[in-house]
């Protein structure tokens, strides 16, 4: 039997990140050969990969990678099952490396095969630390942005998120990645949607509130406004002009002088625009209301600042 030291094990260790005693078995396996006991390993790492492979791995660590001139980044998710996995200090480190690796490759398949080192590939190494950990590890989410500028927001190791901008801004971009990371916006404008799309939505949100109004109606509470219309692209001059003429009728109705109706409309019309794009406030991210202050479109935010929105990405666990 080899004369298997601790000096050895601790190399293997730092080398693989597994166990002491799952280091020293693997180099008595192979006879104190250094590169067939990392082999050992990985073959452990398949076994427990293939068996835990219908597992679900909702948790993990989000994390952020920016280049040194900030004209790129990428924003990954390493997947585990449980959080006390997720939140080690080992697994949080391997998936700052990994991000900085990702920041290369335009997509997760290249880099899942690109070299994680001068032996295995990323999804080899994904493999091995299955084994070291004993949990299901693969990378979930995987989004590169690039652009002028590029700022980046982590919340809490569970969501990422990315934003291009036209020129410099650290603290704008950062405000901007925190609202796409809080607030999940798919598109970065109304105008970006497909009209087939918005007719479809309309429908199934109008067949729900609907529904949700036979409930109510049963158990005689308030019923829920149904709306007309779900997005900006929708309120045509048109559709604008009748929604004044309509809160004009409503003022008249409840006897309000026709004198101080200036001060009231724009409130009842800016009302009907809220009302009536709930698409845009939920898809929308120039369209959302600001999380650092809901007077305002992030939108008109942004314009403050005399630059644009180019691009953002987001990733999330679960």
């Amino acid at each position: 039997m080899a004369n298997i030291s601790a000096a050895d094990v601790n190399k293997l260790r730092q080398a693989t990140g597994a166990g002491m005693m799952d280091c020293k078995k693997a180099l008595v396996e192979a006879e104190g050969d250094f590169d067939k006991a990392i082999e050992v390993l990985r073959k452990k790492g398949q076994k427990v990969a293939a068996n835990r492979s219908d597992r679900e791995s909702s948790e993990g660590a989000a994390v952020a990678f920016l280049n040194a001139d900030n004209t790129k980044g990428a924003v990954i998710t390493l997947n585990c099952e449980t959080d006390f996995v997720g939140k080690n200090e080992g697994f949080v480190a391997l998936a700052k490396e990994l991000a900085e690796k990702a920041i290369n490759y335009n997509t997760k398949e290249e880099f899942l095969a690109s070299p994680y080192d001068a032996t295995q590939t990323v999804a080899e190494k994904l493999i091995e630390q299955t084994g070291v950990i004993g949990e299901k590890i693969e990378i979930g989410g995987f989004e590169i942005l690039e652009g002028s500028f590029v700022g980046a927001y982590v919340h809490g190791n569970k969501i990422a998120a990315l934003t291009a901008l036209s020129e410099k801004n650290e603290a704008l971009a950062k405000d901007i990645s925190m609202q796409v990371a809080s607030m999940g916006a798919d598109t970065l404008s109304y105008k970006d949607f497909d009209p087939a799309f918005i007719a479809s939505e309309t429908d199934a949100r109008i067949a729900v509130i609907e529904k949700e109004n036979e409930e109510l109606a049963r158990l005689g509470k308030t019923l829920k406004n149904v709306p007309k219309y779900i997005s900006m692209a929708q309120l045509t001059p048109e559709v604008l002009a009748q929604a004044e003429e309509d809160a004009k009728a409503e003022l008249k109705a409840e006897g309000k002088p026709e004198q101080i109706w200036d001060k009231i409309l724009p409130g009842k019309l800016q009302r009907f625009i809220s009302d009536n794009t709930t698409l845009d406030q939920e898809k929308c991210l120039l369209d959302q209301n600001f999380i650092k202050d809901d007077a305002k479109k992030v939108g008109d935010y942004v314009k403050g600042f005399g630059c644009e929105i180019t691009g953002f990405k987001r990733v999330t666990l679960g």
